[in-house]
C-alpha cells in the first residue's frame, strides 16, 4: 500500500480487491480509496456494540524509532510519560509542537527498549514522519507503512472470534498490551486496541 501519488491517485490497501468482490461502497478518505460499508451504517453500527465488526485500516502509518536513543527520543516527541511503558505495552498519546499544537494522535508501541513504533493517522503519515524525522536525535526513524497491513477485530464477541485463529491466550491480553504470534497460520503482532469504545483486537502483518 502506498499514499496517494502526486497525480492525485486514490491509494489501495492489501485488501481492495476482496472489498471490491464483496461489494463494499467505496469513498475517498484521506488520499485513500476506503470501503465505507457493506450493508449500511445502522446495522453495521449495531453488529460493532452487540457482536463484532472488522475493520481493514491497513490505510494507517507505521513508524518505528530504534536505537539506544529510542526512548528518549519518544519522550521528548509525545506528551505522555513514555517511561511508564513497559515491553508489550502501547500508550495513547499525542505528538505536540514546541508551542503545544498537535501533529497527530497516535499510539506508541514499546517493543523493548530499543524499539518503539508509532501507529499514525493515514492522512498524516507524511508530515508525522517528517516531524519525527526532524526531532529525532540520535534515534534511527524506519518508515514501516507501506510493508504493513492492519486489521481490527472490534465488539463484544471479538475475543471469541479470533481465539481459534490463534495460540495466544487473549484472555491474558489486557488492554493496551499487544504480543506477537500467528494468526490464522501468519505471523502477526496482536494488540489489544482500537477506537471504536467496545472490546477488541488489532491485528498487524506483513502487507503481502
Amino acid at each position: 500500500m502506498s499514499e496517494a501519488s502526486a497525480t492525485g491517485t486514490l491509494a489501495r490497501t492489501p485488501l481492495y480487491d476482496e472489498h471490491r468482490a464483496l461489494g463494499a461502497k467505496l469513498v475517498e478518505f484521506g488520499g485513500w480509496e476506503m470501503p465505507v460499508s457493506y450493508r449500511g451504517i445502522i446495522e453495521e453500527h449495531k453488529a460493532v456494540r452487540t457482536a463484532a465488526g472488522l475493520f481493514d485500516v491497513s490505510h494507517m502509518g507505521e513508524i518505528e524509532v530504534l536505537g539506544p536513543h529510542a526512548a528518549a527520543t519518544c519522550q521528548r516527541l509525545t506528551t505522555n510519560d513514555v517511561r511508564k511503558l513497559a515491553n508489550g505495552h502501547v500508550q495513547y498519546t499525542l505528538l505536540c509542537r514546541e508551542d503545544g499544537g498537535v501533529v497527530d494522535d497516535v499510539t506508541l508501541y514499546r517493543v523493548n527498549e530499543h524499539r518503539y513504533f508509532f501507529c499514525v493517522n493515514a492522512g498524516n503519515i507524511a508530515k508525522d514522519l517528517a516531524w519525527i524525522q526532524e526531532h529525532a536525535g540520535e534515534a534511527t526513524i524506519v518508515d514501516r507503512s507501506e510493508a504493513t497491513a492492519l486489521i481490527a477485530l472490534q465488539g463484544p464477541a471479538a475475543r471469541g472470534i479470533l481465539q481459534p485463529l490463534t495460540p495466544l491466550p487473549l484472555e491474558r491480553l489486557k488492554s493496551f498490551r499487544f504480543a506477537r504470534t500467528d494468526v490464522a497460520g501468519l505471523p502477526a503482532l496482536v494488540s489489544r486496541t482500537g477506537y471504536t469504545g467496545e472490546d477488541g483486537f488489532e491485528i498487524m502483518l506483513a502487507a503481502d
